[in-house]
């Protein structure tokens, strides 16, 4: 007679394959927090304390500090990826999509400190990670901007690389100026893509 298996029938394995997902991303969320709060520098023990997990975990899961920065940073940018046709299906107009969009993109670019100096003694691995940050994000920009356009809310012309790459601009003064705040600014850079309205 066959011994029984765990409760609700699932095997060990892959009980400990679901354990092993819940930990890795317990470890992306608590990691992404200590980023955003202490920069790419935060201690990997104050991450394993933010998720609840051993050093050991995190260490099993990423061997390297930049493991797991660039894991917390792909794991982001598909976020913010994901974002672009929820917030298009739910949102009142597509502009109202676009703004949204563009907080998340801008919420990502403001906590990323720190990303590009520790990920400089691998620059294969930083090249492909910004290689990937262009290839998922700027269709879901083109696909904002396009249906604001199709909707008559914005002009049509404007570039999604360009757009893409002003905001990042506008997010660089941050770090040396805590006055400085960028959304005050990129909310003045929508405000100019508006076709004008009619009289």
């Amino acid at each position: 007679m066959a011994a029984e298996g765990p409760a609700g029938g699932e095997s060990p394995s892959r009980g400990k394959r679901a354990d092993a997902q819940r930990n890795r991303q317990a470890v992306l969320a608590a990691a992404a927090e200590a980023f955003a709060a202490s920069g790419v520098d935060a201690p990997i023990r104050q991450i394993a304390g933010r998720a609840g997990v051993g050093m050991a975990t995190i260490y099993r899961h990423f061997p390297t500090r930049a493991d797991l920065v660039t894991a917390v940073y792909r794991h982001q940018i598909e976020a913010c990826a994901e974002a672009g046709p929820r917030l298009l299906a739910d949102e009142d107009s597509p502009l109202d999509a676009l703004r949204r969009w563009i907080g998340l993109f801008v919420d990502f670019l403001v906590t990323k400190h720190g990303l590009a100096d520790a990920l400089q003694s691998d620059s294969d691995r930083f090249a492909a990670l910004h290689a990937y940050f262009l290839d998922r994000l700027l269709p879901v920009c083109a696909e904002l901007l396009d249906a604001a356009v199709r909707s008559g809310e914005i002009e049509p012309g404007v570039e999604p690389y360009l757009l893409m790459r002003g905001i990042g601009n506008l997010c660089i003064g941050r770090d040396d100026d805590p006055r400085y705040d960028p959304r005050r600014l990129i909310a003045l850079l929508l405000q100019g893509l508006r076709r004008p309205r009619s009289s």
